[in-house]
Order: C-alpha cells, then sequence, then structure tokens
C-alpha cells in the first residue's frame, strides 16, 4: 500500500552556490551509474550539478553521491544502463543555502510527451512514437515579504536568468526531490481585501527530477 505524502513541513531549498567544476572522465551504463572524477573530493550525501555530453539523459541532473571512493562515486538511485554513451562532463557540488520559507501553495504542471507519428504507408492504424517531454514548472505564491532572504533569492535569480538547483525534502514521509531550473520572481504584491499580500514565483524544470525514498 502506497505512503500517502501531505503538503507539511515541506523544506524547499535553493542553491546558494557551486563549488568548482570537476571533470569526469567515464560514466558507467548500470544501476546505479558510477562516475570516474580523479580526485573529486565528494562525500556520501553530497549533491552534484551534472553537466553532460553524450549521456544527455544526466545533463542538467541534480544527483546525490553515494559510495565515494577516491576517483569515483555513484550516481545514487539513477539507473544508466540504458542511457546514451557518455562523451564528457563535469560535476559540481552544490550548496543548498537559500531557505524557501514563505510558499503558501504549489502546484505543478507540463511533463507530457509529444508523440511523433511514424505512421508508413503500409499501416493500418495510426503508429506514434514518444518525443521530448513539455517543459515541468512549479507555480507557488509567496508570503510578500521583500526583506525575506528566500525571497530575495528568487528574485536575484530570476533578474539575473541564473540556472538554480533545487531540493524538496518531504517532513511526512521523508521523500526527496531535486531538479535544476530557471526562476521567475518579480516580487510584486498582489491579492484581495483583507486577506494575505502574496507574491508568486515560478521555477521551469531544465531536464528530469531525481527522486529519493530518504
Amino acid at each position: 500500500m502506497a505512503t500517502a505524502t501531505v503538503w507539511k513541513n515541506v523544506a524547499v531549498a535553493m542553491q546558494s552556490a557551486l563549488a568548482a567544476a570537476k571533470t569526469i572522465t567515464a560514466i558507467t551504463k548500470a544501476s546505479p551509474g558510477v562516475v570516474t572524477s580523479t580526485a573529486h573530493g565528494y562525500s556520501n550525501g553530497d549533491y552534484v550539478f551534472l553537466s553532460v555530453t553524450g549521456m544527455y539523459q544526466l545533463n542538467d541532473k541534480v544527483v546525490r553521491v553515494a559510495n565515494q571512493a577516491a576517483n569515483t562515486f555513484e550516481l545514487e538511485g539513477v539507473d544508466t544502463t540504458l542511457f546514451d554513451t557518455f562523451s564528457s562532463g563535469t560535476a559540481e557540488k552544490i550548496t543548498f543555502g537559500s531557505s524557501i520559507t514563505t510558499a503558501t501553495n504549489i502546484s505543478s504542471s507540463g511533463g507530457n510527451f509529444e508523440f511523433i507519428d511514424a505512421t508508413t504507408i503500409h499501416g493500418n492504424s495510426r503508429a506514434q512514437i514518444p518525443g521530448l517531454p513539455e517543459a515541468t514548472t512549479f507555480t507557488m505564491d509567496h508570503i510578500w515579504d521583500v526583506a525575506d532572504s528566500g525571497l530575495l533569492a528568487l528574485k536575484t535569480a530570476s533578474d539575473n536568468q541564473a540556472k538554480r538547483a533545487f531540493k524538496f525534502t518531504f517532513g511526512t514521509g521523508g521523500k526527496i526531490l531535486t531538479f535544476a531550473g530557471y526562476v521567475g520572481a518579480s516580487l510584486l504584491p498582489g491579492g484581495s481585501s483583507q486577506q494575505l499580500v502574496t507574491t508568486p514565483a515560478v521555477i521551469t524544470m531544465n531536464g528530469t527530477p531525481t527522486y529519493y525514498a530518504a
């Protein structure tokens, strides 16, 4: 039976810094994938942002380090068995130093796959193959507070059109969601008479999210 998760005690953290990029020389096709990066210096539980060519399924992905050794580490929970062949890439350790604590609601949308018509002149019914998914977005309303450090961090990312890594940690069930994306946040106030003053923000995801059970 599924374990229910509630929007309660949810910690939303945004990247505040990226460490110097470490060169990746190989990624295996395995479950989980193993990265070779000489003297990477990562510890188990660190989160890294991947920039990868060849094995494009890992590009712009936020992953957690596991079973690290001097020159290798595992991509925890990421099965790369059927991914494309790695060509080159880097990893950057993420500092999740900006806490977003003002959200009053959140909704997600997008992620639906486009399907490409592959019908031949020989068939008697339509055939389709999956194409690329639509961009996924998280839309939130926030308590409007122009002194709040988290809101200001969102606005700075928006103003700079800067990609940021995010981590959602659910207190109920302990699940974790990580991804990278772009922020839109103007901090303009809105609302209704005698109601809370709020301000909207949207995050558009790049690549695909990574999920952890704990």
